[in-house]
């Protein structure tokens, strides 16, 4: 059986904090403080990590999240800002109807329109949006044994058979990648699992081990074609 997405993980000089605004923009509960549990089909959970890097780059992965309504959507974005996001710049047309927001720790997000098609039978994730070549987007789909839903002009899509969000690769250009990312997956092996083999079968699919083929912490550290960090975990 191959790898599970247990969690989505944040790098955050307040994890507590970071956590707490997700938990009230979801709807989640928290455990431990710093875990937020979901409360629908998203099938992974979101962790929130203590780190001191500052953020310099726009991040490698963004929460496109859903609305059913015009209303919906204007509840949200008045949400998230009284929750302590705001309203950033990256480049968007005036006419495009999404609103692109910053968690407050500077995470960008965006709040979908109603009427997108391609979410239209997503949950209020809809998806995880990534920059990303065609390359990756095939990987993580036999990393995961989560089968295509859009493979199109090196624009690629992801989409676990039990449902949940849609993970996307934007395809060229790929922006270079400038130190570590902010947020990366946790992945781990079913129960009866073998964490080491499947870290080998993660490297024949064309990921890398970053940590000298010692693990640590009972984790062991990886990277997707792309460069992406990701930590395969033990088997659970």
């Amino acid at each position: 059986m191959p790898s599970q997405l247990i969690a989505l993980c944040f790098d955050a000089h307040d994890p507590r904090g970071l956590a707490r605004f997700w938990a009230q923009i979801l709807g989640w509960e928290t455990r431990d403080g710093v875990t937020l549990l979901p409360s629908d089909d998203t099938g992974f959970q979101i962790r929130c990590l203590p780190s001191q890097e500052k953020k310099t780059t726009e991040n490698q992965i963004h929460f496109d999240l859903t609305s059913q309504s015009s209303e919906e959507q204007e509840r949200t974005v008045a949400r998230a800002l009284e929750l302590g996001g705001r309203h950033i710049d990256i480049g968007q047309s005036p006419d495009d109807g999404h609103v692109v927001l910053a968690d407050p720790e500077g995470n960008e997000f965006c709040v979908i329109e109603p009427g997108n098609k391609f979410l239209a039978d997503c949950g209020f994730i809809g998806a995880l949006a990534c920059d990303g070549s065609q390359e990756v987007g095939y990987f993580w789909s036999a990393a995961l044994d989560w089968p295509l839903v859009w493979d199109q002009d090196q624009e690629t899509a992801i989409r676990s058979p039990h449902g949940g969000p849609k993970i996307t690769w934007g395809g060229p250009p790929v922006a270079p990648k400038n130190g570590k990312n902010r947020l990366h997956f946790d992945l781990a092996p079913p129960a009866d699992g073998d964490q080491l083999a499947e870290a080998d079968r993660l490297v024949s699919l064309g990921a890398t081990r970053l940590d000298a083929g010692r693990p640590e912490g009972g984790r062991v550290l990886m990277a997707d074609p792309d460069g992406n960090e990701f930590c395969l975990l033990t088997p659970r």
